[in-house]
């Protein structure tokens, strides 16, 4: 594999880009998927190589596909099964939408037959990279969750986790050596920075460390120009759309607090001995 290197002026598209993400991990070819299994090997904390990507969209040889879903449904050689997501603007169900999806994606195995048994279940990892908000109240940048009893920390050793990347928490990590870093801060550094021209120095230093993450930024680096734009203007409008949403949300929100308001005052004044004429007429207006 030839040397990637980034000059200081290169204009780099950004990988968090839901689409452009997937188009470089999700690609029909040896060098995406030897990204993917890199990443998501990084981040699960063990080896894994992807055999296999699940075909439950529309293809993503090109960034300008009409695409349903922006993640990348895989399976591994040994047989687990792997979710992985790149969002901008998660929402604030964004845990149950994941304990929904890692639930999915393990009881889609078939255990069914006479030879078969509870204990050929695989794992199944829901991996959630959450590009902007910190979402979680600490400074941890990297979380894995699995079923424990938190009122005794017993672990029940179950086969699901979900897995977290905040990369809005990287602002003491990206100051590191790169040298020092952990792989699955490297890959986290990455996304975040990559476009960042300050901080194009450290990106070539983790490119020379980390063989996925160069593997990835070759892959990037065959998306065209056209492809760059579509890429932009689609997860432009699809920001807008988010933001949109979420104003709506705020302000249904808050007309519903408003109405429960409104109610506990209509009920202070009946309980206080006034009529509901006499509310009508005073409130009403």
């Amino acid at each position: 594999m030839a040397k990637i290197h980034f000059k200081d002026d290169d204009d780099l598209i950004d990988i968090r880009f839901d689409n452009v993400f997937k188009a470089v991990f999700a690609r029909d070819t040896q060098l995406s998927n030897a990204a993917l299994s890199k990443l998501v090997s990084a981040l699960i904390g063990r080896e894994l190589q992807v055999e296999s990507i699940n075909a439950n969209e529309p293809p993503v040889g090109s960034l300008t596909d009409r695409q349903i879903r922006f993640d990348i449904s895989c399976r591994a050689i040994s047989g687990e099964l792997v979710n992985v997501e790149m969002s901008f603007n998660p929402d604030t169900f964004e845990p149950v939408r994941l304990e929904f999806h890692v639930g999915k994606l393990f009881t889609s195995q078939d255990i069914r037959g006479s030879d078969k048994s509870y204990d050929d279940l695989k794992e199944a990892y829901q991996i959630a990279i959450l590009a902007r908000k910190h979402f979680f109240p600490d400074d941890i940048f990297l979380h894995t969750f699995e079923y424990y009893d938190p009122a005794h920390a017993v672990s029940l050793n179950g086969r699901s986790r979900i897995i977290t990347l905040e990369l809005s928490k990287l602002d003491k990590i990206v100051e590191k050596p790169a040298g020092e870093m952990s792989s699955q801060e490297s890959w986290a550094v990455y996304f975040r920075y990559l476009t960042d021209r300050k901080k194009r120095r450290k990106i070539n230093e983790i490119l020379e460390l980390e063989e996925g993450i160069a593997m990835a930024s070759e892959v990037l680096l065959t998306i065209s120009k056209e492809e760059r734009e579509q890429a932009w203007l689609r997860s432009r409008e699809k920001y807008e759309l988010d933001t949109q949403s979420n104003l709506v949300e705020a302000k249904r929100k808050g007309e519903r607090r408003g109405v429960k308001k409104g109610e506990r005052k209509i009920i202070e004044l009946l309980k206080s001995g006034k009529s509901p004429e006499e509310i009508i007429r005073d409130y009403g207006g």
